[in-house]
């Protein structure tokens, strides 16, 4: 990637030049940008390189202290050392996925979602829906399977998914062959963040085995 030059302002300094190499992606290191400052005695300029790789969050990083910082021993009053290199640490995406997070104990003066923060969570799990019922905001998910022993190996499978968590959905069988799991915390009297949590570890129970075979016309 192309390096960026940014000069912006800055007051007279000292003709002095503080250099840091830049950050490296070494193995197993997930370092978004490196930086080095230049400071002279016009300007400030920050010469920015992005990291091999995919860099989402754009350019980020650290500057390196300015000379009346060094001179102050301000680095006396913290942990750490003044020459240090700087490394950005970017979480990766399945790290900050809801199936990943574990559900928390819930108090009853917890506040339940409200309609829009239900809304906003809705977009990150599939195929579930809001239902109203009884005045409160439940989750439910609709699976059409092909036999009724499909149906109770699924039930199984999302008992054994989730079960540990102390957070488990009650389940309805029609026809033998349509399962609906409906979550809602009953200690507040609405939806929390665990029953999303719960919704996206579901979402990724195995199911293609246990649906009716498609039909293909020549």
């Amino acid at each position: 990637m192309a390096a960026h030059l940014y000069s912006i302002p800055a007051p007279t300094l000292p003709s002095t030049t503080l250099r840091r190499p830049l950050a490296g992606a070494g193995a197993g290191a997930n370092v978004a940008t490196g930086w080095r400052t230049e400071l002279g005695r016009r300007d400030v300029r920050l010469v920015g390189r992005a990291a091999a790789g995919s860099d989402i969050l754009g350019d980020i990083g650290a500057r390196d202290p300015f000379p009346q910082e060094l001179e102050s021993n301000f680095c006396d009053r913290v942990i750490g050392n003044a020459n240090t290199e700087h490394q950005i640490l970017v979480p990766v995406s399945s790290a900050l996925a809801l199936w990943n997070q574990e559900c928390r104990p819930l108090s009853p003066s917890d506040t339940p979602f409200s309609d829009d923060d239900a809304q906003n969570f809705l977009r990150k799990v599939v195929g579930w829906r809001l239902v109203d019922k009884d005045g409160t905001l439940r989750l439910h998910c609709l699976w059409k399977l092909k036999d009724s022993a499909s149906a109770d190996e699924l039930v199984s499978r999302i008992r054994r998914a989730v079960g540990h968590t102390g957070h488990c959905p009650e389940f309805f069988i029609e026809n033998s062959t349509h399962v609906t799991a409906e979550l809602w915390s009953s200690s507040i009297g609405g939806l929390s963040m665990n029953d999303f949590i719960i919704a996206a570890k579901i979402d990724r129970v195995k199911t293609s085995d246990l649906l009716p075979k498609k039909r293909v016309w020549a």
